[in-house]
């Protein structure tokens, strides 16, 4: 790159530029994409409450000055695998930069992809001519100029339709490497480029590979530039640009491979620290660049004060997000080294945070955290519409990255769903004032009164996954608990958390401070979180067996929590089979995601017999859940055999099998359950009574579905969890769950003396005097 160093820039202060909400793309109930331009509309109606919740990262902080930037997208992105065009990818970087053209940025696109476009459309002119004879000799390779001629006529087409659907105009400059040794060429170049931009035009660029005299290899430094990552940084420079932003196939650059779990995202690039310790992989599958090429383009650009932002290309609204100031991708700029000082709050600091934190407020009146807890409720309410938004756009991720059905079930936040939550921190803020609760009181001698009182564990540390209305509820149980918290969602779920937990922060009084719950946004942060039983109480993990087994071996402190949700329901021989229909149905359909979603339906065999088990069965097809069967059911049943009894299906598919009676049933329960919550559907009173006394589990009900195992359908408002462990707490976890106790004793001056100078009564004394 030592000839792009040599060329004279003079890097100018651009104005500020119109400062940007964060937009994100969303999908209506038809699972259609919504166009940026709604979203913005939608935003700029939210009211007060949810006024400027965002804030721009310290490293990211010069995106305010940002008025002309070049936006470099590369061969990897704009076609598919198959070498086709990837539609949904362009349309959504097309509505981007309208969209910024709109807002008042002089936005420069460089594209690649004219020359895989021109092979795959010349591949199928050759075959569509090609006669069979033809077809039996060996195929040669196409001429890649030949490719870039067709290919670049094609992409230009298609950036000129995508654009004028958005009302905006575009114009094509294609360049080679040699117009750039010529002074005037380059004058002339910066004149257009200027007269374009002043009158809202979208100049696009691209090198024209189909004259280009440069011959492979291209990595060499002998030219101006040698791919369209190393000519966005050459035109960065010659248009005095304020902003670079390469577009990839990756999230940024990596301390390895991207594929590696071990890899990290390297979020702010330092020469003096990185260059050397990276090793790039392969170059990109179609495009001539690659990391390697996007990060010496990037280095070039900083040196010479242009910051730089590598990030991906696949995500829907990655220019938008950099504009505002998110910390996404990989920064490159002139002034990183001198960032160090800008550190991240480390996991111990968050935790101590959150405990000064709920020091503070506990020591609020009642009436005040109630308040607190309102004013959460209001904020949520005011924002849902912005809550959706980012949620949809997690959806839209979760989709693209083939996510189980499962899975996305539970990461939808429809808006009912968030009334119901909306209502359960209303019901939450009405309970009785959990803290400092009278227990027990008890006189141990004459004018020596020992009380027994409620009080907060202290500071939670709550793992869960793709569930981003667990955010809410556990906040609020901790805010009525008392309680400090940190929160760590999965990452599919990471704009809804963020939205959530800003709305939320953001309403807590200066007097209690914001960072009474943490939000732990990298996974790197957890093991160190684990290792804090100094000032960590409590760890909840909601999620996958994998997950809490691997929390519980990997910290001291304890650990509350479920692994699986195996729940059972045993229709005995005397059950009211319409009954039971209704109570299998609902257990199973009602949210087939649930921990608490029936997963085997275990039957009497004297029904298998009298047709109650077909009627069961047809209950469950018509709802269109697919039958497993267990060794006795599947012969009967006619249907595939279940692998294991210990499955959780999370999706409308259970285990059926057949039992002796009640006790076979418990046995089958304690044999392959997980003891979360087990139901019997009977009329026998003796034999509801024997599965009630002799089942081992956390919940277990009669003629009811398991499903009302939920902390808010139990009164308790809202639930951090449930648990099947079986101590401190069981079952859905409330706010009673995040409480312990401790003693206070009221004297007069008594000293112990070796017992010899007091009488002890130990009398049990009225809760209130």
């Amino acid at each position: 790159m030592e000839a792009l160093n040599g060329l004279n820039v003079n890097h100018l202060t651009s104005p500020k530029a119109i400062p940007i909400p964060s937009l994100l793309p969303a999908i209506d109930s038809n699972g259609t994409p919504t166009p940026l331009k709604t979203i913005i509309e939608k935003k700029t109606k939210l009211n007060t409450h949810s006024e400027d919740l965002g804030t721009t990262d310290p490293t990211r902080a010069f995106v305010q000055n940002v008025k002309r930037l070049i936006v470099k997208v590369g061969t990897a992105v704009v076609t598919r695998s198959d070498g086709r065009l990837a539609l949904g990818r362009l349309g959504a970087l097309c509505e981007q930069l309208k969209e910024l053209n709109t807002l008042g940025y002089e936005v420069i696109l460089v594209t690649s992809g004219a020359v895989g476009l021109g092979r795959q459309r010349l591949r199928y002119r050759r075959l569509a001519n090609s006669s069979f004879s033809d077809l039996q000799k060996p195929q040669g390779e196409l001429d890649g100029k030949a490719c870039a001629a067709v290919g670049q006529s094609s992409l230009m087409a298609l950036y000129d339709t995508m654009f004028s659907q958005l009302d905006v105009t575009s114009s094509q400059l294609l360049v080679t490497d040699g117009f750039f040794r010529d002074t005037a060429f380059r004058k002339q170049l910066s004149d257009t480029v200027h007269s374009l931009l002043d009158s809202r035009v979208i100049p696009i660029f691209n090198e024209n590979d189909a004259v280009s005299t440069r011959k492979a290899p291209y990595e060499d430094s002998s030219g101006i530039f040698w791919d369209n990552d190393s000519l966005a940084c050459l035109l960065a420079l010659e248009l005095k640009a304020d902003l670079l932003v390469l577009l990839s196939d990756v999230e940024g650059l990596y301390s390895g491979p991207p594929s590696d779990p071990n890899s990290k995202l390297i979020h702010t690039y330092v020469k003096e620290k990185h260059q050397g310790e990276i090793t790039f992989g392969d170059k990109s599958r179609l495009g001539r660049g690659g990391m390697t090429a996007k990060v010496n383009a990037a280095v070039c650009a900083a040196d010479a004060a242009i910051p730089v932002i590598i990030t991906s290309g696949y995500a829907t609204d990655n220019i938008i997000r950099v504009l505002h100031g998110e910390r996404i991708g990989t920064v490159f700029h002139r002034d990183a080294h001198l960032w160090t000082s800008i550190k991240e709050v480390s996991a111990h600091e968050m935790a101590v945070s959150a405990r000064d934190c709920s020091r503070r407020l506990q020591a609020l009146k009642s009436e005040e955290r109630r308040e607190i807890l309102l004013a959460v409720a209001d904020a949520l309410e005011a924002n849902k519409t912005m809550i959706r938004l980012e949620n949809e756009a997690d959806l839209i991720e979760a989709e693209v990255a083939g996510y189980e059905k499962s899975l996305i079930s539970r990461l939808t936040l429809k808006p009912e769903k968030i009334s119901s939550l909306v209502k359960s921190i209303r019901v939450l803020a009405d309970m009785e004032e959990p803290i400092g609760q009278l227990l027990r009181r008890t006189e141990l001698a004459d004018k020596l009164i020992l009380e027994k009182i409620s009080c907060p564990l202290g500071v939670l540390l709550v793992i869960f996954e793709s569930r981003p209305d667990a955010l809410v509820q556990i906040a609020a149980l901790a805010i009525r608990s008392g309680n400090g918290l940190l929160l760590k969602g999965g990452k599919e779920a990471k704009r809804s958390n963020a939205a959530l937990h800003k709305v939320i922060t953001s309403v807590i009084p200066k007097t209690v401070g914001e960072k009474l719950i943490g939000l732990v946004t990298s996974r790197e942060e957890i093991p160190d979180l684990l290792k804090l039983d100094d000032v960590i109480d409590l760890v909840v993990p909601r999620g996958s067996n994998k997950l809490v087994s691997q929390i519980k071996e990997s910290t001291k402190i304890p650990v509350l929590g479920h692994a699986d949700g195996i729940c059972h329901v045993y229709v005995d021989k005397s059950a009211n089979i319409d009954m039971a229909k209704k109570i299998v149905r609902d257990a199973k359909t009602d949210y087939p995601a649930a921990c608490n979603a029936m997963e085997t339906l275990l039957v009497h065999k004297d029904l298998s017999s009298n047709g109650g088990l077909n009627q069961l069965v047809v209950e469950l097809q018509t709802e269109g859940v697919t039958l497993y069967g267990g060794p006795r059911a599947s012969a009967l049943l006619n249907s595939a055999g279940t692998n294991s009894f210990h499955h959780e299906y999370s999706s409308l598919a259970c285990t059926v099998e057949i039992v002796d009676d009640v006790t076979a049933a418990i046995d089958h329960i304690h044999q392959h359950g997980s003891g979360h919550t087990e139901c019997i559907v009977t009329e026998d009173a003796e034999v509801a009574k024997i599965f009630l006394s002799q089942v081992d589990c956390a919940a277990v009900f009669h003629n009811a579905s398991t499903r009302f195992c939920d902390g808010a359908r139990f009164g308790l408002g809202a639930e951090v969890g449930i648990s099947t462990s079986r101590i401190h707490a069981r079952g859905p976890v409330g706010v009673e769950g995040l409480l312990t106790t401790k003693w206070i004793l009221r004297g007069n001056g008594q000293v112990v003396d070796g017992d010899l100078g007091v009488t002890y009564s130990h009398k049990e004394l009225p809760l209130h005097a």
